[in-house]
């Protein structure tokens, strides 16, 4: 899944995709690169950001959702508006990606059950400005793991399908730089939910300061490599899809781990756990 930031103020690259064209120039090269998904955000959720009024985020992202729906890219977006998500579902979108699993837009449940799209659902504990308050546990994978199943009832009691649902363990969100780790060494508890399961690691700032001395942390592009080897990981652990800026480390370092017979072909070890309504769309076979 390539990102597609169509915000100013993103940690990893606000600003450069912020014209329509521009970012729909940005998500042909994802694909063409080895993206099967295009995820397409207009509001940060980088620490301490504010939020932007919906017509704003309508207005950045459901031109580009439209344009690249309309060459036939499988487009997610990544919104926590049910309203937001509503106009890119009817622009053509395939998928939300909601970082809050619902919890953000009472609105957002029946919106899931109703469209029948595959949701994704990210351990969210609250909103970027105060969320690294919450970052607080006895046992990380444990709490997330049965967070999400709080999650998972509550959208299946809402109407929504066992087989709609993606579970995304939140890294960065409401979480340390050690339990971000802890998180990745338990990646199978995740994957043993029963769900698909998305990761999104990419350029995050625990892989910049990860073997380096304090203050001297890797630059936001100087992160592929460390992005690829928890893809690889991830991709060892059964998940679905992994949410990345640098596409072509991350297919570089999944065609690695494949030739060293560590998984199967293609991104997805267990294919019967690619979401159904992306099998009967003919969507990508890996992620």
């Amino acid at each position: 899944m390539g990102v597609v930031n169509v915000t100013p103020d993103s940690f990893s690259d606000g600003g450069r995709w912020i014209e329509t064209g521009a970012a729909v120039d940005h998500g042909r090269e994802l694909v063409a690169a080895g993206a099967g998904v295009v995820d397409v955000g207009g509001e940060s959720t980088r620490p301490g950001a504010e939020r932007p009024s919906a017509q704003e985020e309508r207005r950045r992202v459901v031109p580009v959702v439209a344009a690249l729906a309309k060459e036939g890219v499988v487009v997610s977006v990544d919104t926590m508006r049910a309203d937001v998500a509503r106009a890119a579902l009817e622009a053509g979108g395939a998928i939300i990606n909601d970082v809050s699993g619902g919890l953000a837009d009472p609105q957002m449940p029946a919106l899931v059950a109703e469209s029948g799209v595959p949701f994704v659902v990210m351990h969210w504990r609250g909103h970027s400005h105060d969320m690294q308050s919450k970052a607080v546990y006895d046992d990380v994978v444990a709490e997330v793991c049965a967070e999400l199943r709080e999650r998972v009832g509550a959208l299946r009691g809402a109407g929504a399908t066992a087989d709609q649902l993606v579970l995304d363990p939140g890294i960065g969100f409401s979480k340390t730089a050690e339990h971000n780790w802890e998180l990745l060494a338990g990646l199978e508890e995740v994957v043993g939910l029963g769900h698909p399961v998305l990761l999104g690691t990419s350029r995050k700032g625990f892989l910049g300061r990860v073997g380096r001395r304090e203050g001297d942390e890797r630059p936001l592009d100087a992160r592929a490599v460390a992005t690829a080897t928890t893809s690889a990981r991830a991709a060892r652990a059964g998940v679905w899809s992994v949410r990345v800026h640098d596409v072509t480390a991350t297919v570089d370092a999944i065609d690695v781990t494949t030739a060293m017979g560590e998984l199967p072909a293609g991104l997805a070890p267990h294919p019967s756990q690619e979401p159904k309504q992306l099998r009967t769309a003919g969507g990508p076979e890996r992620g």
